[in-house]
Formats: structure tokens, sequence, C-alpha cells
């Protein structure tokens, strides 16, 4: 029985998270999802409480494969942190190349609640841009990177805006912009 309930839930995350991520959070009915896993509303609701619970753990879900991704893109078996930063902007351009992109869900979720600051929803996507932020600073000290924290920040202002301006303008060259003033930030101790 746990099994099955446990495949259920994750057929509900993943259609939840394929409409979520092509219409947005206000544009997607809660019979929409339940419709697109093949489920009854009451199926849905017997393992999410409501609506919001359930885009807050789409999100979770698919924290750990996003940061996933991005620890593929950075090329972390490079001690070099210009190289990783290059790859992982080559990465996140390679990304926007893909059919029907629509950015970052984790951005754009915040960006459509951002009238509602304690939204489950929201808390999830802050949870998720800190662990990234986090990873790179991490990333950045086991590669002696002069004030990892700040360069990761820093980092994370460009991938933001990367993001945004190719979606904006359908132009992957932002990514090789961004790659470019972040190889500029970065100095690495002796």
């Amino acid at each position: 029985m746990a099994r099955s309930s446990e495949s259920t839930r994750d057929r509900i995350l993943a259609a939840a998270y394929g409409l979520l991520y092509r219409e947005g959070f206000a544009r997607v009915s809660v019979d929409a999802i339940a419709q697109e896993a093949g489920l009854t509303k009451r199926t849905l609701y017997y393992h999410f409480e409501s609506k919001d619970a359930l885009v807050a753990a789409v999100l979770e879900f698919q924290h750990a494969r996003v940061l996933e991704r991005i620890d593929e893109w950075a090329d972390v078996s490079s001690d070099d942190p210009r190289h990783m930063l290059e790859t992982l902007f080559d990465g996140l351009a390679r990304w926007a190349s893909e059919p029907n992109w629509t950015g970052s869900g984790f951005t754009r979720i915040a960006m459509e609640l951002a009238d509602l600051p304690g939204h489950p929803a929201r808390a999830a996507a802050a949870g998720h841009k800190r662990s990234v932020e986090a990873w790179l600073a991490e990333q950045f000290a086991d590669r002696r990177v002069a004030e990892p924290e700040e360069a990761a920040r820093q980092i994370m202002v460009l991938t933001e805006g990367c993001l945004s301006l190719m979606l904006i303008h359908r132009d992957r060259g932002y990514a090789r912009s961004a790659a470019a003033i972040a190889q500029k930030l970065i100095t690495v101790d002796d």
C-alpha cells in the first residue's frame, strides 16, 4: 500500500510540475492537475491538503533535481573556479535553448506570489535559492576564492539577471555576458 501511495503522490507531483511550469500558479486549477495525473480531485486532496501545499511540495520535489543539474553544469571536477563558472553559464544557455523554456520555475512562482510573502511556495522558492547560493559559496571556498559568500551572492545576482533577460529577449548571449562578468569578479587566494 505504501508503494502505491508513494507512486500516486509522485504522479501528482509530476503532473502538477508540468502544468505549473507551463501555465503558472494562478492559471492551473486543482481539477486540471488531477486530470493530468489521471486521478480524482478527492485522491489529490487525500495526498495534499490544499493547492498551496501541493505547489510547495512540487518545489521541494524539484529542488534536489535542480541542484543535481547545477552540479552537472558547473563541472565541479575542475579546481578552477573560472572554468566552473564558464560551464555553469554554458549549462544555463543550453537549458534556455530547450523548446518551451520559460525560465526558472522557482523565480516565476516567487514573482507570481509576490504579494503573499508567507505562502509556502514562496518559502520553498526562497529556500531553494538560498541552497544554490550556499552551494556556490561552498564550491568557491573549496577552490580558495576570496570572500566565497560574497562571490556566491554576486554570482546569484548575475544568474538571476541572466535567466530573466534570456527569457525576456530569447537571447542566450546573456549567458556569455554573465560568464564574462563572473570571470572578473572571482579572485583566488594564494
